[in-house]
């Protein structure tokens, strides 16, 4: 047992990425890898979707561990440790849905005992097992949560009940993004927003497409001391230079001045970046 004092060296990305049918999922998730490890033979994917990942393999040489039911929580730590043997640096699990609402999945084993609360006493351990694979797996893991319209009953004034939308709702037990890194939901224009984010770097910032160099950004946030991290946290002097230019023109002088250090820094790009997307904001709402 030993106290060290805490550093982004020892850390392991834990992202989380949620859309409807056809938001992007597997899509980004497998571009956000490439950028965090630069090498897809080295990123493995669990698909749990019939083979969707297949569909990708024009991306790169990366892995493919096919998972179909039961989708028990041991069966996805199994998956777990398999890739992490295999010497795998990003393990994506697509999706982490069936885990809870597929075939054999939680909900199908509270109900195959009895379908009461007290059952739950017998399954809640299991899926708090395949919580904690996840987050002390020693590779990077980026989980796809599928999304779906929720409903709920309510009444009228006339004592009528009513079944109302009730906004979107991710496929999995209720405050699994809490237990991330970083939570991305993705529109069906494939364009991210994030609900959680423990780094500051996407957090209140405007959408935006997961790509490469999400992934690099956020390898660099993993890898590097707090000095470095403290460049472009607000009050430092390069936020107060970018934040400084009202036009794209002032940006582009600003990047001009200092192309070197901008060019080997992906935080500076993305400082950058955001208040271009600020920028081209208040223009459209001009």
């Amino acid at each position: 047992m030993q106290l060290r004092k805490a550093t982004r060296k020892q850390a392991k990305i834990r992202l989380g990425l949620s859309a409807v049918s056809g938001g992007g999922k597997t899509y980004s998730a497998i571009l956000v890898a490439k950028g965090l490890v630069g090498d897809l033979s080295k990123v493995a994917i669990i698909d749990t979707e019939n083979g969707s990942a297949d569909l990708y393999a024009h991306m790169g040489d990366f892995n493919v561990l096919p998972l179909t039911a039961p989708f028990s929580p041991e069966r996805y730590i199994d998956a777990i440790r398999a890739c992490e043997k295999a010497g795998m640096e990003v393990i994506i699990i697509d999706s982490i849905s069936q885990e809870w609402e597929g075939k054999g999945g939680c909900l199908e084993i509270v109900e195959s005992l009895g379908g009461k609360y007290q059952d739950w006493a017998k399954v809640t351990p299991r899926h708090q097992a395949f919580l904690e694979a996840i987050l002390h797996s020693p590779c990077h893991v980026i989980t796809t949560v599928r999304r779906k319209q929720d409903y709920e009953m309510i009444k009228d004034n006339n004592g009528k009940v009513k079944v109302e939308k009730a906004g979107l709702r991710e496929v999995t037990r209720e405050g699994f993004e809490y237990e991330l890194t970083i939570n991305l939901e993705l529109d069906t224009r494939h364009m991210a927003t994030a609900s959680k984010d423990r780094t500051g770097l996407f957090m209140g910032k405007p959408s935006f497409m997961p790509d490469e160099k999400t992934g690099e950004l956020i390898a660099q946030w993993c890898e590097q001391g707090e000095e470095a991290f403290n460049t472009v946290k607000p009050g430092s002097d390069w936020y107060g230079k970018v934040e400084a230019c009202g036009s794209q023109k002032e940006l582009v002088e600003l990047y001009s001045k200092n192309k070197a250090e901008v060019d080997g820094n992906p935080l500076l790009q993305q400082l950058i970046a955001n208040r271009r997307n600020t920028i081209n904001g208040k223009l459209s709402a001009a």
